[in-house]
């Protein structure tokens, strides 16, 4: 029931027609999904420093980073790690406040519409339901309405 309720799909940044990253997320962590520069760079020269509010991304003996900005949102450091693999640099960031919706893992760029973003946070608060109730499908539940914020919802759904 909760794959359901994972990310369909992952969202793209993209600058100048190149595409910078992708990513996706759950209630607990963004993942950003980064392509690597074409060429015969070792792979042990790629860098990524994650800190509370702040990612860059690089290759050693580089003066340019090609990622170095804030996160929209806290990170738990000790938690979030990168790896490399086929070409793409997986970055996942745990969140320090479980179930916030991001709208861009990186603040003020390439921010989801606000069509989007209301989609992530509905998803988001279906997997927080499904955590807080196991057994039930909220697979196929719907909102009306304004969409409680998944971070501060508290209780859950009770049956009578």
């Amino acid at each position: 029931m909760a794959e359901r309720l994972a990310p369909e799909k992952r969202h793209s940044f993209v600058h100048e027609g190149k595409k910078v990253f992708e990513w996706d997320q759950t209630l607990e962590e963004v993942n950003m999904y980064i392509p690597l520069p074409p060429g015969n760079i070792p792979t042990k020269l790629f860098y990524c420093k994650i800190q509370p509010q702040h990612i860059v991304v690089g290759i050693r003996g580089s003066d340019h980073p090609f990622l170095d900005h804030g996160l929209t949102a806290p990170v738990k450091t000790d938690s979030s790690f990168w790896t490399l693999e086929d070409g793409t640099m997986h970055v996942s960031l745990h969140k320090r406040d479980k179930g916030q919706a991001w709208s861009s893992p990186i603040h003020g760029q390439g921010l989801l519409d606000p069509y989007l973003a209301d989609l992530e946070q509905k998803r988001l608060m279906l997997q927080r339901f499904q955590e807080e109730n196991p057994g039930f499908d909220f697979s196929q539940a719907q909102f009306t309405g304004n969409c409680p914020d998944p971070r501060t919802f508290m209780g859950g759904i009770r049956s009578e």
